[in-house]
């Protein structure tokens, strides 16, 4: 998962400030020792580094920060900003054309997962703005790379213009545009050709590209694991084109993290998407201030919540709020909740975007069976309806049928309806807004304990405000 690493160590240098009343400057000097550590370890761009290290110093020194309340909690708070900083502090959204179609350039070097990521792009727009989008398959030099454009547009339902390998790439362009224009597409993707490396070839074609189509976006697709390697390509290709904005792919494979917290500083150009999955839907806004959290351990509620409404359908979830409320959840709807988290990803990484949960000793290195769900499917699946509507008539007698009948111990029975139980409560609790037994949850096992608990939910708190703003904002519009 991106950022484990560098999270850890981030985490590591903080823990020395814990629980002091007064920080000294050397404590501050070993901490930022670490801090610097930790981002070139990330491979994070050694004069990004520096001037971050410097800026976060500066910041910290001083009586108001180190003889103050909570210095630990100040100091992260800065190491917060300054992270979000660094990363461009808002989301920058995709460039919109005042007259249709919009048209996207898209590049990148081979295997960055450029046309994967049109397709992704393309979805995105078709599920969340409605829009018509088409894809010009203009990389004629990749084996089965139409083919897979063609596949991608299949399987989202979105039309792909090609003329095959024999067609020079600017004049497939300038005949797909035309088919944009004819057939009132509102938005153009157009797949250009990679290399293994930047060379003049390439650079000249994409040029051409550039020259014919006028695009209003030009996108980078960079994989996010190659590291400082991706900072250079990206420095090549704004030399040449003049990107727009940057997609990071592959940020949830064993990514270090440097990338995203160099490029926008080297380059001066934002990250406006990060690809996180195989599926079509597994591409996400770039949100600074979101990641910043993330890696320093402070959850990522507004993603996950964003994440939960894209997946989970709005009737139902009312539905469930309403018998949350009236504390009349019973296992068939746990039973249909949980085939909605299965939509939502790895349970892993879901428990990890909850505030305190990232760094949480009991979930490190945790890999949750997805056959876990199944098997606890099965237990649900073994009651009768009056059971499951009823729970509390499941006496050890029932509880014994219902292992038999799904093959699981009593024991394991036993604990599942327990937890169902303890998870009721608690979510009755939420629904009423007792937030109380959440607390020692989002403290309990940070550095600086509930204080960067609190920090973590002071946070949250800011970024749906923020989020609240940019809605109504829109709604104006």
């Amino acid at each position: 998962m991106a950022f484990e690493g560098l999270t850890e160590r981030l985490q590591n240098a903080m823990k020395r400030l814990r629980g002091k009343g007064k920080v000294t400057e050397a404590d501050l000097r070993e901490t930022m020792r670490e801090i610097r550590l930790a981002l070139l370890e990330a491979d994070v761009n050694f004069d990004v580094v520096k001037d971050f290290v410097k800026t976060v110093r500066d910041r910290a020194s001083g009586s108001a920060v180190l003889e103050g309340l909570n210095p630990a909690q100040q100091i992260v708070k800065i190491v917060d900003e300054e992270l979000t900083k660094t990363m461009g502090e808002e989301a920058v959204p995709l460039n919109k054309s005042d007259k249709i179609p919009t048209i996207i350039m898209m590049a990148g070097l081979q295997g960055a997962g450029k046309t994967t990521t049109v397709g992704k792009l393309a979805n995105k727009l078709k599920t969340e703005n409605n829009a018509r989008p088409l894809m010009i398959a203009a990389d004629i030099y990749r084996p089965a790379a139409i083919d897979q454009l063609v596949t991608v547009g299949q399987q989202i339902d979105v039309p792909v213009f090609e003329l095959g390998t024999n067609v020079n790439p600017v004049e497939i362009v300038r005949q797909g545009l035309a088919k944009a224009a004819e057939d009132h597409n509102d938005y153009v993707f157009i797949d250009t050709a990679g290399r293994l490396q930047i060379d003049e070839q390439l650079m000249q074609e994409l040029a051409d590209i550039k020259a014919l189509a006028n695009p209003d976006e030009i996108l980078l697709v960079i994989d996010a694991m190659t590291g400082q390697n991706a900072v250079a390509t990206a420095e090549g290709f704004d030399n040449q084109l003049d990107i727009t904005g940057v997609v990071l792919t592959k940020l949830d494979g064993d990514t270090r993290g440097g990338a995203a917290l160099s490029i926008r500083a080297v380059t001066g150009k934002p990250i406006k998407f990060v690809g996180q999955g195989e599926k079509m839907s597994d591409l996400d806004v770039f949100h600074p201030d979101r990641m910043a959290s993330r890696i320093l351990g402070m959850g990522d509620m507004l993603s996950l919540i964003e994440k939960t409404q894209r997946e989970f359908d709005e009737k139902q979830s009312q539905e469930l709020a309403e018998k949350m409320r009236e504390n009349n959840f019973d296992f068939n709807d746990f039973l249909e909740q949980m085939e909605q988290i299965q939509k939502m990803g790895p349970m892993e990484d879901i428990i990890k975007m909850i505030p305190g949960m990232a760094n949480n000793p009991a979930l490190k290195n945790v890999q949750m069976d997805p056959k876990d769900i199944e098997r606890t499917k099965a237990v649900v699946y073994s009651m009768t309806n009056q059971e499951r509507e009823n729970p509390d008539i499941l006496n050890p007698s029932r509880r014994r049928r219902i292992a038999a009948g799904s093959g699981r111990p009593i024991h394991e029975v036993n604990r599942m309806i327990k937890q169902f139980g303890e998870m009721k409560k608690m979510m009755k609790q939420a629904s009423n807004g007792n937030m109380s037994g959440m607390e020692g949850l989002m403290g309990g096992n940070m550095p600086g304990g509930s204080k960067l608990g609190n920090l973590a939910m002071k946070r949250m708190s800011r970024q749906l405000q923020k989020a609240k703003k940019r809605r109504n904002k829109k709604k104006r519009k």
